[in-house]
């Protein structure tokens, strides 16, 4: 049984509070939500993005993914994102699955998506987001998680649940 939480901390894209669960202080991350899109180029050719990621230091290899906003559906944030990161407007956006990528500490939601019958435009990234786009043969993204040049946990749960779930639909 948790009691009531305290704000320890309020940003820009999250907060942070402390609950006591038990004897036991937990300090959990309020976070929106987010929307993971798998953007299918042609028959086998996916859309990632390489994007440097401040908090790891590094430039990493995954699906284009955002933020949700105050009371906006997470088909709205993928169709926004899309286009934002990589340029791409989608035709035909479904939703694949949901998952809470660390629930041991936060609340966050992500929603993956697989966008289809695209097509090709400017991006509109943000000031200051790194970001190229980085087409692949599906099958390449696969061996790039198995070598270890894919570490993003959302674009490896999104890339091999549409493989072992979707593809033999």
């Amino acid at each position: 049984m948790t009691e009531p939480s305290e704000l320890m901390f309020q940003g820009v894209r999250f907060n942070v509070e402390r609950m006591q669960q038990g004897n036991r202080t937990r300090d959990i991350v309020r976070h929106p939500g987010a929307a993971v899109i798998l953007p299918l180029v042609s028959g086998n050719q996916i859309c990632l993005i390489r994007n440097y990621r401040v908090a790891v230091g590094d430039t990493l290899l995954e699906l284009p993914a955002g933020t949700l906003e105050p009371n906006e559906p997470p088909e709205i944030t993928a169709a926004r994102e899309l286009t934002e990161e990589t340029g791409y407007i989608a035709k035909n956006l479904e939703l694949l699955t949901t998952f809470y990528p660390s629930p041991g500490i936060m609340d966050e939601r992500m929603f993956v998506y697989v966008a289809t019958d695209l097509t090709a435009g400017p991006p509109a990234r943000e000031e200051g987001e790194e970001i190229e786009n980085h087409v692949v043969a599906l099958d390449e993204a696969i061996d790039m998680i198995e070598r270890g040049e894919i570490m993003d946990g959302k674009t490896i749960t999104g890339l091999l649940y549409y493989m072992r779930f979707c593809l033999k639909r």
